[in-house]
């Protein structure tokens, strides 16, 4: 960048290394903000997926009925799918801790999202797998304990599971870094 004034005379331009530079933490907060951002968006993506399966279930207990809804014979939910899905309501704790860098939001937010979002997903992942590698070694569909419309259910889900899971083990990670990155902030400001 060049500037719009004199030189000052007798420097060549490289009296810069006495400047001072962004601390070390406010790099890796500001970085893993936009990252937790980007997997905060990928988890609502996979909520409206998740809704669009819920649907039917929800509107039966809204005694609200629907015929091409009810024709698609979507399987009921299981427990695991009503967790995960409320877990959407801790994004706004992430989203929130980022205004003013609130440590006590952002702890809540990576142990909640581990036990909200992560074990509801282990716990699907452990459930299906009987059923998908029986149908992997086979490919028989009458081995297969759940279906719909031909294709086993926990094929399925293994696809949703296995982006599900991914997005939040970044999404821990990211809340992890944060809040050592949010920590190391407060203890330098306690000791000086």
């Amino acid at each position: 960048m060049s500037s719009k004034g004199r030189v000052v005379a007798g420097t060549d331009g490289s009296d810069f290394g006495h400047r001072q530079r962004v601390a070390s933490h406010y790099q890796i907060s500001a970085l893993n903000k936009s990252r937790l951002k980007f997997c905060i968006f990928f988890h609502y993506l996979l909520f409206v997926v998740m809704m669009c399966k819920l649907s039917d279930d929800i509107l039966d207990r809204l005694d609200i009925f629907i015929l091409e809804l009810q024709e698609l014979y979507i399987p009921k939910p299981r427990l695991w799918e009503w967790l995960w899905a409320s877990s959407v309501v801790l994004s706004l704790f992430g989203l929130t801790s980022f205004k003013n860098n609130s440590l006590s939001s952002i702890r809540f937010y990576a142990i909640m999202t581990f036990a909200m979002s992560l074990c509801p997903i282990l716990y699907a992942l452990v459930y299906y797998f009987n059923d998908l590698w029986s149908f992997m070694e086979t490919r028989d569909l009458s081995k297969v304990k759940d279906q719909w419309n031909g294709y086993p259910v926990a094929l399925i889900w293994y696809t949703f599971l296995v982006v599900a899971l991914q997005i939040h083990f970044f999404q821990l990670y990211f809340s992890i870094k944060l809040w050592f990155a949010w920590n190391v902030k407060k203890v330098n400001k306690k000791s000086n």
